[in-house]
């Protein structure tokens, strides 16, 4: 299971507000075929809400935790039904190292203004 540090389990609420669920599982519970469809929603999306049609909140939280340990994904919140789970995008992390691996830029030349050419 990944995990993340507060101050970015911030951000990922804030960002999840606006975001509709994605995936539901219904009464029957979790299948190899509702697993599958996370993983791929995670894949696309890197974060997710998830609904689940259960009133047993015992079982909603074993569902969480075995969704974050199967997907290897980061839990962001549970409130009521909705579960909220965080997956980086692969690529965007290898992006942000070849980034922080490459030398920074030089600054261009500020742009002539019209003074410059009066005399």
């Amino acid at each position: 299971m990944l995990t993340i540090t507060v101050t970015h389990r911030k951000e990922l609420k804030a960002r999840a507000h606006a975001l509709n669920p994605v995936v539901m599982i219904g009464k029957s519970g979790l299948s190899a075929n509702v697993i599958g469809e996370i993983d791929r929603a995670l894949s696309s999306h890197e974060l997710i809400k998830i609904k689940v049609q259960m009133d047993d909140r015992v079982a909603r939280n074993t569902f969480f935790e075995e969704i974050c340990a199967l997907t290897n994904a980061a839990p962001v919140q549970h409130v009521g039904k909705i579960l909220i789970i965080y997956r980086p995008k692969p690529e965007e992390t290898e992006k942000k190292l070849e980034r922080a691996r490459a030398p920074a830029k030089k600054k261009r030349a500020p742009l002539r203004k019209k003074r410059d050419f009066q005399n």
